[in-house]
């Protein structure tokens, strides 16, 4: 009896973590997708870099730090919001705005995505 509550109680584990899982799996593709589509340039130490090449360093510091991933905000902490070097953080420059921090500008669309869903 004891035996069939343990199994049950495994398997139901696992399918909440996995959901969970895939939840913020979806929101960290949208934010990849959003970095590569913008016209903004992410700043790096300096260095004013495309959406598409922020996405392709953005997405080698994910694969690092992935096994400490467990939100979609652990992922723009850990891969697209500072220098692992440096410490600095990362910027966004857009035409005829003023310069914020890209942790900023991801939470506030990872915050507009969340609201459609």
């Amino acid at each position: 009896m004891f035996k069939n509550y343990y199994i049950v109680l495994f398997f139901s584990l696992t399918l909440f973590v996995h959901a969970d899982h895939s939840a913020y799996q979806n929101e960290i593709t949208h934010l990849l997708k959003y970095v590569e589509n913008t016209s903004c340039f992410y700043v790096r130490n300096g260095d004013k870099h495309t959406g598409k090449s922020a996405r392709e360093h953005i997405e080698k510091k994910y694969d690092y730090y992935k096994e400490d991933i467990h939100s979609t905000e652990d992922f723009i902490r850990l891969s697209a919001s500072k220098s692992t070097l440096s410490g600095s953080p990362y910027y966004i420059e857009c035409q005829n705005k003023p310069k914020i921090k890209s942790e900023k500008w991801l939470l506030s669309e990872l915050k507009r995505y969340r609201t459609q869903q």
